[in-house]
């Protein structure tokens, strides 16, 4: 009898202990060639969760809730590993602080796996961007601003090449895989280069996953992204001329219009004017036209950049500089931006410049 007693107890204790044990995840995790390295940390986006130290051999754990698959990110170092948690999950990691990124293994979590699939791809991306801005800082040294911009020309097609490469992939993975994982590759894109696959990737899991946080964070930029996408009708607004006469975006309904956001202190803006003048007097009598809108604070500034590029444009500007509320309209972050608007005041192009904004151009007005 008591030794049935002792059985039960025991399937008892082991019972508890399984249903306690799927109320977390844990990570038990190995890191050779720590060098000076102390601690292994863990991210949930930039938000920190945790920290343990590495003991002798390199081992750490952590033991975490999730009532809901988390995206998190394992620091050791320099090194960042993508991981997707949730209750119940037992992942064994191992990774090599002398080896690449991508060059870990883990088990015990499946969605984890699954980014580790993609991992390779990510980290030939970034090892690609590395090495671009490597090359471009070793040949910018001693350059003025033209020769500068000249040189970022130089090397933007191959950078757009690849990334439309991984832009593919990502689509790719996020096609084969409709869960979280295949979210974690579409929310490494760039959605400047990549705003179309975005907004589509958006829609297609609008209402899932609501639970996750960064979930909810990328369908809100995504709502906002695509109030301002190619497609849209742009948001109407209103402004100063030099003369302080009000003009409106609406009221160049029925041209091709170029929204040029720009400033007398931005160099680039600058240097760019040339071009867009050039275009201005090739296409002002087939429809085209320009709505310059000024990011300046100084009006001597603004209307004396006017006269010295030759602007011959509308211009108009609040002269609140980055406390503009078109800054806020348009989520102006860094000038020159630009859209260009058809005739019914949509969006048919954005941040067209040098031969790319020729080349428009010439394929839909001529």
């Amino acid at each position: 009898m008591m030794s049935r007693m002792v059985i039960l107890l025991g399937w008892i204790s082991l019972l508890f202990s399984a249903c306690a044990g799927n109320e977390e995840f844990t990570i038990d995790g190995q890191v050779a060639n720590a060098g000076n390295i102390k601690t292994v940390l863990l991210y949930e986006g930039d938000r920190k969760l945790d920290s343990v130290f590495l003991n002798e051999r390199g081992s750490f754990k952590f033991h975490r809730t999730a009532s809901h698959p988390r995206l998190l990110t394992l620091e050791a170092g320099n090194n960042r590993y993508h991981l997707i948690l949730q209750n119940g999950d037992r992942l064994t990691f191992r990774a090599d602080l002398m080896q690449e990124n991508d060059a870990y293994e883990i088990s015990g979590s499946p969605l984890s796996e699954k980014i580790k699939s993609f991992a390779g791809t990510i980290a030939e991306k970034e090892r690609f961007q590395a090495e671009l801005e490597k090359s471009f800082a070793s040949q910018a040294v001693g350059l003025d601003d033209t020769a500068l911009m000249n040189l970022r020309q130089q090397f933007l097609p191959e950078y757009r090449k690849r990334m439309e490469q991984y832009t593919e992939a990502a689509v790719q993975f996020a096609n084969q895989h409709d869960d979280l994982a295949g979210f974690y590759a579409m929310s490494t894109l760039d959605p400047e280069l990549a705003e179309v696959e975005l907004i589509a990737y958006a829609d297609r899991i609008a209402g899932r996953w609501e639970d996750n946080a960064r979930v909810r964070q990328f369908s809100e930029e995504m709502a906002r992204l695509k109030r301002l996408a190619v497609g849209q009708p742009a948001p109407d607004f209103e402004s100063l001329t030099p003369n302080n006469q009000p003009v409106k975006l609406s009221d160049f309904k029925g041209k091709y219009t170029l929204v040029d956001f720009w400033a007398s202190w931005c160099v680039p803006c600058r240097e760019e004017n040339p071009n867009i003048l050039k275009q201005y007097h090739t296409y002002k009598d087939k429809g085209f036209t320009i709505l310059g809108v000024s990011l300046d604070g100084n009006p001597g500034a603004w209307m004396r950049a006017i006269r010295d590029d030759g602007l011959e444009w509308t211009q108009v500007s609040d002269l609140q500089q980055w406390g503009s509320e078109v800054v806020g309209l348009y989520r102006i972050q860094a000038i020159p931006t630009s859209y260009l608007l058809d005739p019914q005041g949509t969006i048919i192009a954005k941040n067209l410049r040098g031969a790319d904004l020729e080349t428009f151009l010439k394929k839909t007005l001529d």
